[in-house]
């Protein structure tokens, strides 16, 4: 019998291939025979990047870059030797919780260390990247990652127009002769699970600008500024991007991959179940087994373990799946692939307790290990 086993992190409690293990020893006690593999879950937000390197056995890159506020910060990415992939998340060199609540400004907040941690990455060789997008406290277009990869933003006399979303409204010429040459050898998958576009009432500054520090009063004039350098850009280039679905994302990150870095945006559960290859692991499997921290009515609108039972409905594979908790309206995600769900506390426990590694771990496995035993049972008959 084959069981993949695919499982996304209990957050504070167990990473995702330390659940997807605990899992298996559970399934491992009822049967040594069974052949099980665990491959590393997450959907494109936080957390994804230490995901696969964990479960592809990357390698944790660390080093300092330009934060979003323009103070040098400490970061990691991953990278993949064997298929020179980066695996990067903007939100680590640019994110909001990088800056204090007394110092969001996205006047001048940057995606600078983005490009920088770009650069490093195709130093060591990689031409694949995965970036997940998501958290930014930057509203800058992408300029700023664009400025440290080469590109060239410039006023009416031909000077730097600076970082910043107030940056963008001074772009008249924008330079593209001057980028680093690796780029065209490069692949960048991006990871973006919002559909704003650029510029607009739904876009980058009205629904996201708020939360990162811009006035109700400037709302207004930070959207003109980005559909300026919309404008400037598609004068330059040739095509208008600014509309489609995800350009908005990560304060207009989105839009400079797609228009500058032929980037492609993509769910970020499909770019991860892509990268890990999990479809040629489950199509001739007897048993699927797929989790995270909390499934409620929330999991089966597109969360990673929906993404994990699609798959195994494409081949009719049964999905099981586990969780720390399960809350209001999990009987969605049996409508939306996951045959069964089972929660793995045995007993009442406080929080602090319960999300303890070696509890949670022991709590899964020995659940696993049950259901696995009717499973086997059922099976034999």
């Amino acid at each position: 019998m084959k069981i993949v086993i695919a499982m996304d992190s209990l957050k504070g409690s167990l990473t995702s291939m330390e659940a997807g293990q605990a899992a298996a020893r559970g399934l491992l006690a009822v049967d040594p025979k069974t052949e099980v593999i665990v491959k590393p879950l997450a959907d494109g937000g936080e957390g994804t990047s230490h995901a696969l390197i964990e479960g592809m056995k990357g390698e944790t890159i660390e080093l300092q870059v330009t934060g979003p506020m323009g103070k040098h910060v400490k970061t990691t990415y991953g990278y993949i030797g064997d298929t020179q992939t980066a695996l990067i998340e903007m939100a680590s060199a640019a994110g909001l919780t990088l800056v204090e609540e007394s110092n969001k400004n996205p006047a001048r907040a940057t995606t600078r260390g983005v490009g920088e941690m770009i650069l490093d990455a195709m130093q060591r060789g990689a031409r694949h990247f995965i970036i997940g997008l998501g958290g930014s406290a930057t509203n800058d277009g992408g300029i700023g990652m664009l400025t440290a990869l080469g590109f060239r933003f410039l006023d009416e006399k031909g000077r730097e127009v600076g970082q910043g979303a107030e940056a963008l409204r001074k772009i008249e010429t924008i330079q593209i002769d001057q980028r680093d040459k690796r780029l065209s050898q490069c692949v960048f998958h991006i990871a973006c699970d919002v559909n704003n576009p650029l510029c607009g009432k739904n876009g980058a500054t009205y629904v996201y600008g708020p939360q990162k520090g811009i006035e109700a009063n400037r709302l207004e004039v930070y959207d003109s500024a980005m559909a300026h350098y919309a404008w400037v850009t598609e004068r330059t280039i040739g095509e208008d991007w600014s509309n489609i679905p995800g350009s908005g994302a990560a304060g207009g990150l989105g839009f400079a991959f797609v228009a500058f870095l032929n980037g492609t945006l993509v769910s970020g559960i499909d770019l991860v179940l892509e990268a890990i290859e999990l479809e040629s692991d489950i199509k001739d499997s007897d048993l699927v087994i797929t989790g995270e921290g909390r499934l409620d009515h929330q999991t089966a609108m597109g969360k990673a373990p929906i993404g994990v039972a699609k798959l195994a409905k494409k081949y009719g594979v049964p999905t099981v799946a586990f969780a720390g908790v399960v809350g209001e309206g999990a009987q969605a995600c049996n409508l939306a692939g996951i045959d069964a769900y089972f929660p793995i506390l045995r007993e009442v426990t406080p929080l602090e307790e319960a999300m303890q590694p070696e509890r949670a771990r022991k709590n899964l496995r020995d659940t696993a290990e049950q259901v696995f035993r009717l499973i086997d049972v059922l099976r034999k008959q």
